[in-house]
């Protein structure tokens, strides 16, 4: 499975800064840059997730907290597991999502359909391998603009070395964004609401 230093040595390779004695950037810095870009990715195509929790009895609500990284809805079956599915009305608001039924749940069980920001760290990653290319030309991008920034009014061995890693940044950006519209979500308007199974 691939991790948070397979992805950071993947940008340092594309930075050309190979040598860990005189590293341009340090892993710390390039994890920012990588949590940056992966919350560009995570916008453009989220993690699709899908989850089984208990609702409380008595309340229509259901905090968006229990959903690890959770960006949007996109149904709710309740109760889980009915043939067919029944899908309900839902709301989200202020970090709790309402179910718009007649009476309030008695502790059933609803199932969660949701988008959520992917995740990237030592252990593994939620990414398709399509889009971790993508997150690594992302990253390098803005490491490079943020070098750049930092170089200006430092001694450097040319006059041009700020524009030069500005001008290689913000090309990689540019591919990264494009590559980014490839790999997006279409971005047609969705309902929430679903008709109730009589």
């Amino acid at each position: 499975m691939t991790t948070l230093s397979d992805i950071r040595d993947r940008v340092r390779s594309d930075l050309r800064d190979l040598d860990l004695d005189a590293a341009r950037w340090s892993d710390a810095e390039l994890a920012r840059h990588l949590t940056r870009a992966l919350a560009d990715v995570s916008l453009a195509a989220p993690l699709e997730a899908t989850t089984t929790i208990a609702t409380t009895a008595g309340s229509r609500e259901i905090s968006t907290s229990v959903l690890p990284g959770f960006l949007e809805l996109a149904s709710v079956e309740f109760p889980a597991g009915a043939i067919p599915p029944r899908h309900v009305p839902s709301s989200v608001w202020a970090g709790a999502i309402t179910l718009e039924l007649p009476a309030p749940p008695k502790g059933e069980q609803a199932r969660l359909r949701y988008l959520a920001r992917h995740t990237l760290d030592d252990a593994g990653s939620t990414l398709p391998e399509a889009l971790e290319e993508v997150l690594a030309t992302g990253a390098a991008g803005y490491a490079a603009i943020a070098r750049a920034a930092s170089a200006i009014d430092r001694l450097n061995a040319g006059e041009d070395v700020a524009e030069r890693f500005r001008a290689w940044g913000e090309a990689r950006l540019r591919s990264f964004r494009a590559q980014l519209r490839e790999h997006g979500r279409p971005r047609a308007v969705r309902s929430r609401r679903f008709p109730t199974a009589g």
